[in-house]
């Protein structure tokens, strides 16, 4: 089995203009279409079972037709296909009620972007996300390093943020830091972050590390906290699984990468 804890797909309306503007942005090519059919096809390619969906809120009043699209996009999942996540802002009014309706409803997490939500991670407003997420023990998935898209600008989730953040709302093991903890930050992440009780996620990084920098990570944070993922549109799922399977490792970890931890943390039967 494989989950890929970390794609993206909009609704086929928008889908074209948004995956064309955000490979433009970040000088990346996609590799799949960005909707629900190219995911899908993606997924039966790399002979994948489950992806994550992670939409971004880049404005606080896209709550509600994000909401609709992952709840949606659920109602159609059975143990295999896209399981979607939702999206929440720093600037939303109402966290504590937003965060019980996507918990009632059977939303298992919500996406984080600070750069596309221009707020540094420790700030009063993501503090206040994570403490809710925590209260209604929902997985919060945010993106960390350097984003291609915003070069030059102020990294706004370091892993000196993230600890900040996690001081203040006193720890929370269902977050996960995209990018193996930060992209281009992987030194920084290996001393500060490493070995803390929080997932890290393979979006993008497996096809720009090699097996003697990702089994040092692997071996300093624990296998059991992270979850295969690749950012699909932006990397090939087949591709990821690949590199994975060639790093040599036995067939118990590769199992908790592939899909074992990611089932643990989202509650999914084996």
């Amino acid at each position: 089995m494989i989950i890929d804890f970390h794609t993206h797909i909009f609704p086929d309306k928008v889908a074209d203009g948004a995956v064309s503007a955000l490979a433009k942005a970040c000088d990346i090519p996609p590799y799949a279409d960005g909707k629900k059919q190219g995911l899908l096809d993606a997924l039966n390619q790399a002979g994948a079972d489950i992806a994550i969906n992670l939409p971004v809120v880049t404005n606080p009043m896209q709550f509600d037709s994000i909401a609709r699209f992952a709840l949606n996009l659920n109602e159609q999942f059975d143990s295999k296909g896209i399981l979607s996540f939702a999206g929440m802002h720093p600037e939303m009014d109402d966290v504590k009620g937003k965060m019980r309706f996507l918990r009632e409803n059977g939303i298992k997490g919500i996406k984080l972007h600070p750069d596309y939500q221009s707020t540094f991670f420790d700030d009063e407003g993501y503090v206040e996300i994570v403490k809710e997420a925590k209260d209604n023990d929902l997985i919060v998935v945010t993106h960390a390093g350097l984003d291609g898209a915003y070069k030059g600008q102020p990294i706004k989730c370091t892993p000196d943020r993230v600890k900040n953040l996690l001081k203040r709302v006193g720890g929370y093991e269902k977050l996960v830091l995209a990018h193996l903890g930060g992209m281009a930050l992987y030194d920084e992440v290996y001393e500060k972050l490493a070995g803390e009780n929080i997932y890290f996620d393979t979006a993008y990084i497996l096809c720009y590390t090699d097996k003697e920098r990702f089994s040092k990570m692997l071996a300093r944070h624990g296998e059991d906290k992270i979850l295969f993922a690749t950012d699909s549109p932006w990397q090939n799922i087949k591709t990821n699984v690949d590199v994975v399977r060639g790093f040599g490792l036995s067939k118990a970890v590769e199992d908790k990468i592939f899909y074992k931890n990611a089932q643990k943390l989202l509650g999914i039967e084996e």
